[in-house]
């Protein structure tokens, strides 16, 4: 369960980053930049403009993120058996989908409302693995640790 809790970490930090990232690209308007065109930009995969590869990169970034929440999710179903854990990684993958869709109506459309629920589901889905990330240290340490990892089929850290 260490590396699981590690995972779990790293996809809370990496969403983090994704968030700050996601702010930073549309306080410089980058998502404008790429032409209105979504999941494409400036008519093509690869940003022409600085601005548009600050929205390109957030989408790379947030593809990469997804990847990670898929895992952390996988991982919580496979490797604990607390509904809480399991039930707050899902709802972070179950949000995910419609966050995906606000990413892409924030270039189509470019609304506050649309900004507004773009952010919502981000956090939505930063609340839940900050959930997820908690519950699997402290159920760590209500375990032993050790013992639940070897029970899991982790090697040990020695």
């Amino acid at each position: 369960m260490v590396r699981y809790r590690h995972l779990a970490a790293v996809t809370t930090g990496l969403t983090f980053a994704l968030i700050l990232l996601g702010v930073y690209t549309a306080a410089m308007g980058a998502g404008l930049s790429c032409s209105a065109q979504w999941p494409l930009c400036d008519g093509g995969v690869l940003p022409q403009t600085f601005p548009s590869f600050v929205e390109w990169f957030h989408r790379l970034i947030a593809m990469i993120t997804g990847f990670f929440i898929i895992g952390t999710t996988v991982g919580a179903w496979k490797y604990h058996s607390e509904k809480r854990i399991r039930g707050a990684a899902t709802l972070a993958l179950a949000v995910t989908p419609l966050q995906i869709v606000l990413g892409g109506a924030t270039v189509l459309v470019y609304t506050p409302l649309v900004q507004v629920a773009h952010h919502a589901a981000a956090m939505i889905i930063f609340g839940a693995l900050v959930a997820t990330t908690l519950w699997s240290y402290e159920a760590e340490t209500a375990t032993g640790g050790s013992s639940a990892d070897a029970a899991a089929g982790y090697p040990s850290d020695d």
